[in-house]
Order: structure tokens, then C-alpha cells, then sequence
């Protein structure tokens, strides 16, 4: 059995289900070109929520869904539950994405169509892991949802620009009580809240799965080559347009920022807790050839996982904050800074 617990305004109400697995294995039966993988990962479904953490998603889509655009869409958006780096603890799904039916199938069709974070443990309360309901981007009525402020997109206003600057899915809903759900292993919903409307809630959150796996995926090369990661702090994750345009310090701000799109974060390794970089070349000072250390990193990682391909610069200290590593999943590589 498996528990899906909807958190927030919702706690309290704890639903019980059976992964839906039966209907899996049998349409997975059905299937004369099935694969042995395809198959496995079906019948590993219906062992339980963890064994659903371990399987390929891409195998699961296959044995339950046709062939079709949206599905090859999504079978390029994810590899399994845990991602990449094994690291995620939670996934997104929009009401109106073509995501919704599978996830509807591995944890029950009502509650994943309810609004917010919803917690699934198996029955021993291991592998702890959450999917997130978003809301869909058309919520977004004049600039806000409710009380939050969050501005316009440039493909809102008649920009012509390429597909990696189109609105974003939706927005994930982040109250004070699911604020601190884990995304991974390493980071929480509330690393990559924009920084402004302080006494605001719900805020509005846009955050690529990708880019938290990317992070992971650092985090671990890091530790590969010798450096402990108990703490990467994320100095900017999510950028609302407004705040983007006219919040913080604006210099040398970009006005396309993949911050806007969720898909980027300017990090840094942070295991004392003083709020600055850690000599991670063990140099005796902390400078911006710390942040080379995870541009080196985040080279290995995208040349062993292309898909996560993006930008990474390298900024040094300032009055205001120490150096740090920008990281971005926007598709292609591209790198700035102090290389």
C-alpha cells in the first residue's frame, strides 16, 4: 500500500491507495512488441511505491500510452521519477500536461488532480517523495496570482523568440506549510523562491525538474573529486519577470535571465554555514577560482549527460555577497565570467 498525503491546506487528510499497477501489467500484457524492460518496469510498479521510484519512467509511458507527440514530449522530459543523478524527491505535473495520466495511473487519478504538494511514502514510510500539482500558466490573470505580484513574460507580449523563452507550464504553489518540501536530496521549494513580497503567500514558484537534477548531478562529480557537499546554497533560483526587471541589484542583469524561466540558479558551496563560499581548492582563501572548482564539475556532468546541457558562469566577490557558480539547463552550453 502506498500513502498519498496532500500537505498544506490539505494537511491532516491522509488518502490511502494501491499503486495503480494491476491495469499497468495487464496493458503491458496486451502488448505483442513489448520489451522485457517494458515489462519489468511494469510489474516493479506493482511491488509498490519504491520499486515506481526505481523504474523508468520512459518503460512505464511505453506499456500504458500509444505512440504520439505529447508522449514523445514527455518520454524527452523524463528518465525516471528519481531522475538522472537518483536524487529527486519530488515531480511536477500540470492539470492540462500530457504528464497527468501517467502520474494519475501510478498514484490515483482524484488526488493528483488536487492543487498542491501531496506526499507519497510506501507502507514501511520509506522513500519518502512528493508530486507536485501546479497551477496552470492561464491562472496567471494581469501580472499575478491573488496577492502575488509576478509580471509578464516577454512571449506575453508579442516577442518573437525562440522556444527556449516561451512561457513557462505553470507555477508551483508554495505556502508556509509546504515551503520546506524537498525537491532533492540536497534542496528544499523554498532554495529557489524569489526574493521579494516577503509577507506575501502563497508565493509563485517556476523550477525545472532538470535544473535540480543538474544540481544533483554537481553536487555528486564534486564529491567524486574529493570535495564534501554537505550544504550547496542557492543565492538566486526563480526570477519573477517583475522582479527580474526592477528587484535587487539589476546591474549586469540580463533581461532574458533564464532565472524568469526556472531552469537556472547561482550557487554555492556552503558546509560552515557562513553564508560564502567554501575553499574548495583548498587554497587558504575563498575567491572565484572556488566557482571554477564547479564549472569543472558541471563540465564533467554535461559531457556524461548531454541532455542537461546549459550555462554555468563564474562571478567573483562583491560588497554585497562572495563568488558563486551560475548554473542553467537552457539547452545548449554557453559559458561567461572568470573561466
Amino acid at each position: 500500500m502506498s500513502k498519498f498525503v496532500p500537505r498544506g491546506r490539505r494537511s491532516g487528510r491522509a488518502l490511502v491507495f494501491s499503486v495503480a499497477a494491476a491495469g499497468l501489467s495487464l496493458l503491458a500484457a496486451r502488448r505483442t512488441d513489448g520489451s522485457a524492460k517494458t515489462a519489468d518496469a511494469a510489474n516493479a510498479v506493482a511491488n509498490g511505491v519504491t520499486a515506481a521510484l526505481l523504474a523508468p519512467v520512459t518503460a512505464l509511458h511505453a506499456a500504458t500510452t500509444p505512440p504520439s507527440a505529447d508522449g514523445e514530449r514527455l518520454l524527452a522530459t523524463i528518465d525516471s521519477l528519481r531522475g538522472r543523478s537518483g536524487k529527486l524527491r519530488a515531480r511536477q505535473v500540470a492539470r492540462s500536461s500530457a504528464r497527468l495520466s501517467l502520474f494519475a495511473r501510478l498514484f490515483g487519478d482524484t488526488a493528483v488532480r488536487a492543487l498542491g504538494v501531496h506526499d507519497v511514502k510506501d507502507s514501511s514510510g520509506t522513500s519518502p517523495f512528493s508530486v507536485i500539482t501546479i497551477r496552470d500558466f492561464a491562472e496567471k490573470l494581469n501580472g499575478r496570482i491573488g496577492s502575488y505580484r509576478i509580471g509578464f513574460w516577454p512571449g506575453e507580449q508579442g516577442d518573437r523568440l525562440s522556444g527556449a523563452y516561451g512561457n513557462p507550464a505553470g507555477f508551483i504553489e508554495v505556502t508556509r506549510e509546504n515551503m520546506d518540501t524537498p525537491v532533492s536530496e540536497h534542496f528544499r521549494l523554498s532554495d529557489f523562491l524569489t526574493h521579494d513580497q516577503q509577507g506575501t503567500w502563497p508565493k509563485y514558484l517556476v523550477l525545472r525538474e532538470d535544473l535540480v537534477d543538474k544540481l544533483e548531478l554537481v553536487i555528486g562529480q564534486l564529491q567524486a573529486q574529493g570535495h564534501t557537499v554537505r550544504h550547496m546554497s542557492v543565492m538566486s533560483g526563480f526570477r519573477t519577470p517583475q522582479y527580474n526587471a526592477t528587484g535587487g541589484e539589476t546591474g549586469g542583469r540580463a533581461s532574458l535571465s533564464r532565472h524568469m524561466y526556472g531552469d537556472a540558479a547561482d550557487v554555492f558551496v556552503d558546509n560552515d554555514g557562513d553564508g560564502r563560499m567554501d575553499d574548495l581548492n583548498r587554497d587558504g582563501r575563498v575567491d572565484y577560482r572556488d566557482a571554477q572548482v564547479i564549472l569543472d564539475a558541471a563540465e564533467k556532468v554535461e559531457r556524461a549527460h548531454p541532455d542537461v546541457a546549459g550555462g554555468v558562469g563564474v562571478y567573483k566577490a562583491t560588497s554585497s555577497h562572495g563568488p558563486f557558480a551560475h548554473v542553467d539547463v537552457r539547452g545548449y552550453r554557453a559559458r561567461w565570467g572568470l573561466l
